[in-house]
């Protein structure tokens, strides 16, 4: 850490508290929503809920991105985060279930149009305060603690969970919350005459429009978006099946639904250690691709809990050779002037597959297995990776 910038410190400080409070407050909202309900279809909406709105927000905002102050935005959305966590604390409190389930449907709309933008600007922020060879490691850095909050909320939270009242974890988040809006104020950016007078719109339009065609006219942007969406397809699916997996499939217990939510982020902390010590090579990152889809298709072979934590523990090791390089590349290529646009169009594809996910996952009731959920969205990301695998190796060796 010590060569980085105060900050990108500052960043990777309030992104690790935001993910803890985040990955904790989800473990607790899907199991009180489950307890409540016990439906896998109520699993499914909740998680629309989140994604579908914040899609709309995300195409309109997309065009402003570049004139806005990023760090400024950052801080105001964690702010309101963690206003948005007393909402389903209210119902608890109040103790009546349409109370509760009105919070979390209320909490999940209000974390789903604040994520997009914050994930965006996030992303545009990071070339900025650090130097272009440090890219790589910087966003493995980065995204593998991301990932080690996310393991360490859900082993956390299953303590909690045993032994506190669910009323202390929504504490938790929105006090964490506040603590990353503190954080995030030694985020500095140099100072930009880039101003925008009015945003009327035919101005929306014009960007909207440039923002699209430049990405379209860079191919490997449009590949490397294309294969980071089957990934969150298969992200939204299991997001609907991961609950009833463990505890209708396999029997497990609340605690070992949480260990199987962390195992993911406890191999890609791995993973991205991992990666620090490697060459990079384009190889090297579509075989990560195969591996983490690979991780999918095991867990139609799983009977137990403990080998269905190993499949997410070998996924979660496989995905950083993908995520972390193919982010840096799309960060180098893409116009720097257009980051922050070019972010928000390259995650708007993504978002949108993460509901496209959860709307298969959920649909499917009636015909699929979970077990063969998995099979399906594994597949989904195994073959485009194999086909531009094979491309890559048939590249003639260049000296």
């Amino acid at each position: 850490m010590g060569r980085y910038s105060r900050s990108f410190k500052a960043l990777w400080s309030g992104e690790v508290i935001s993910e803890f409070a985040g990955a904790s407050g989800a473990i607790v909202n899907g199991l009180l929503l489950f307890e409540l309900t016990g439906s896998r279809e109520w699993m499914g909406a909740m998680w629309l809920l989140y994604f579908v709105p914040s899609l709309l927000l995300q195409g309109a905002s997309a065009p402003f991105l570049n004139y806005v102050a990023k760090e400024v935005i950052l801080r105001r959305v964690q702010l309101i985060r963690a206003c948005a966590y007393i909402l389903p604390l209210a119902g608890l409190l109040w103790d009546a279930n349409l109370a509760i389930i009105v919070g979390l449907i209320s909490l999940q709309l209000t974390l789903g149009l604040l994520a997009p933008i914050y994930a965006s600007l996030s992303f545009a922020i990071l070339p900025v305060i650090c130097a272009d060879e440090e890219l790589v490691d910087a966003n493995g850095l980065l995204d593998g603690t991301l990932r080690l909050m996310g393991f360490l909320a859900p082993s956390i939270t299953a303590g909690f969970v045993a032994f506190l009242p669910l009323p202390t974890m929504y504490i938790v988040s929105a006090s964490l919350f506040l603590i990353s809006f503190f954080v995030l104020s030694a985020v500095k950016l140099p100072a930009t005459s880039k101003k925008i007078a009015v945003w009327t719109k035919r101005f929306w339009f014009n960007e909207l429009k440039i923002g699209f065609r430049v990405f379209l006219n860079i191919p490997i942007l449009v590949r490397l978006s294309f294969l980071s969406a089957t990934v969150q397809f298969a992200v939204g699916a299991t997001m609907v099946v991961s609950i009833p997996f463990i505890r209708t499939e396999l029997g497990g217990a609340q605690w070992e639904y949480a260990l199987f939510s962390a195992a993911f982020p406890l191999g890609y902390v791995l993973g991205t250690v991992l990666l620090r010590v490697v060459v990079k090579r384009e190889w090297l990152m579509y075989i990560g691709l195969i591996g983490g889809g690979f991780s999918f298709v095991l867990l139609f072979f799983v009977q137990s809990t403990e080998v269905a934590w190993l499949c997410e523990l070998f996924g979660g090791i496989a995905f950083p050779f993908f995520n972390a390089q193919s982010a840096a590349i799309f960060q180098r290529l893409a116009p720097k002037e257009r980051l922050a646009q070019l972010s928000a169009v390259r995650l708007l594809f993504l978002r949108a597959s993460m509901p496209l996910g959860i709307v298969f996952a959920t649909l499917s009731a009636p015909f699929l297995s979970i077990r063969a959920v998995y099979v399906c969205v594994g597949l989904l990301i195994i073959v485009p990776g194999l086909v531009y695998l094979h491309r890559v190796l048939k590249k003639p060796v260049t000296t």
